[in-house]
């Protein structure tokens, strides 16, 4: 190992014996005791030597091994160490394609920022890179989330929408002017091309995937629902996603309507709620809510959506951002909730959107059999 403190996180002297690394909350971690000794010793932590090297110039300053291999174990255990040779032969591979690795430094300073062990950035950004996603829209909203998931990292996204882009579907994160009259899904690959820090390897698109290409199956790790109607988001139709649930693939929702953003849920299907609990929650709680739906539905609109420029970009970022961190491997709090913010307050709030009984999902009664479980276990550990 060739310790390393990560460099993302700022460190300060709190006192006269504790230094804390990070400046906000969530990050930022405190230790000591910590005097001056140790603290010249950090300098030394920049990812160049290895452990002996290490403890023999601790020597000079007057630390022993115990005190350098204790310091160590602290560090590496508070999440605040990094090894910058870690991540395996892929990781490796990586690091040498500089083109890469420069356009996306900030985002492996950032996975290393929220995943502790050292290596693990690296690791992700290798993961990233073997996945695919599809986003289903290609507006203002829908382009936007393509491009930043396509320079993240994500080896293979893809833009589906139909018809030619119109001169409101430009924004500077998303579609450039000169795409209008351009069929909207050829210009949505030109812009995720353009994004993509590099080409993706070939290994990204892996056997499984290939095999589940050929044989007609999604294979994919999330797909984004960003339609240009945001009625499609606000109030999703539960037979669109009907395939997304039998095939158990992770569907996140965003878009505007009526200059409100809307992002979420994300649905795991059979474990959170999806588009069909969210209509039949709706309807329990208004009984003329299905009347008024199938009437904007079936109506014919004409005019252009109120998507504000700022809030369709802040959308677009938002849900790039929960579903890159699903894609990591954590839960985002879009989970079976949905976040919507008004203009021109844009205060944020959310709503969960549990599994309702009635639904086909099933999620609700994978719901139930789990608390069954939970409180039979808890039972027999009281009995035991």
């Amino acid at each position: 190992m060739y310790p390393m403190l990560k460099p993302a996180l700022r460190r300060a002297w709190r006192g006269r014996n504790t230094v804390q690394f990070g400046v906000t909350p969530a990050h930022a971690v405190s230790l000591g005791p910590m005097d001056i000794a140790t603290g010249s010793f950090l300098e030394l932590l920049d990812g160049t030597r290895g452990l002996p090297l290490l403890r023999e110039e601790a020597r000079a300053l007057d630390l022993s091994d115990r005190h350098v291999d204790l310091l160590i174990g602290r560090l590496a255990s508070a999440g605040l160490l990094d090894d910058p040779r870690a991540g395996g032969p892929e990781a490796e591979s990586l690091r040498r394609r500089a083109e890469v690795m420069d356009r996306q430094r900030p985002d492996v300073a950032s996975l290393s920022v929220v995943h502790h062990e050292p290596g693990s950035a690296l690791r992700r950004m290798v993961a990233r890179r073997a996945m695919r996603v599809q986003v289903r829209g290609a507006g203002r909203v829908g382009a936007a989330i393509a491009a930043v998931l396509s320079g993240s990292g994500v080896g293979q996204v893809e833009v589906l929408d139909g018809g030619r882009a119109e001169p409101w579907d430009v924004s500077p994160a998303g579609l450039p002017a000169a795409s209008v009259g351009e069929r909207r899904d050829t210009a949505a690959r030109r812009l995720v091309r353009r994004s993509a820090a590099g080409p993706a390897p070939r290994s990204a698109r892996s056997a499984e995937a290939e095999q589940a290409a050929a044989c007609g199956q999604p294979g994919l790790s999330l797909i984004v629902v960003a339609p240009r109607d945001g009625l499609a988001v606000y109030a999703p139709a539960a037979d669109t996603a009907a395939p997304w649930i039998a095939s158990g693939t992770p569907h996140l929702y965003a878009g505007v309507i009526e200059a409100t953003g809307v992002v979420g849920p994300l649905v795991l299907p059979g474990g959170t709620g999806c588009a069909g609990c969210l209509e039949l929650r709706r309807a329990d709680a208004d009984p003329q809510w299905p009347r008024m739906l199938a009437q904007w539905r079936s109506g014919r609109r004409g005019a252009v959506a109120a998507c504000d420029l700022g809030l369709a970009t802040t959308v677009a970022g938002m849900a790039a951002a929960h579903a890159l961190s699903f894609l990591d491997g954590e839960l985002p709090a879009s989970a079976g909730a949905r976040w919507e913010a008004a203009l021109p307050v844009l205060d944020w709030r959310s709503e969960r959107v549990g599994p309702h009984a009635d639904c086909s999902c099933g999620a609700a009664e994978r719901t139930e059999g789990e608390r069954a479980f939970d409180s039979g276990t808890a039972q027999d550990t009281m009995a035991g």
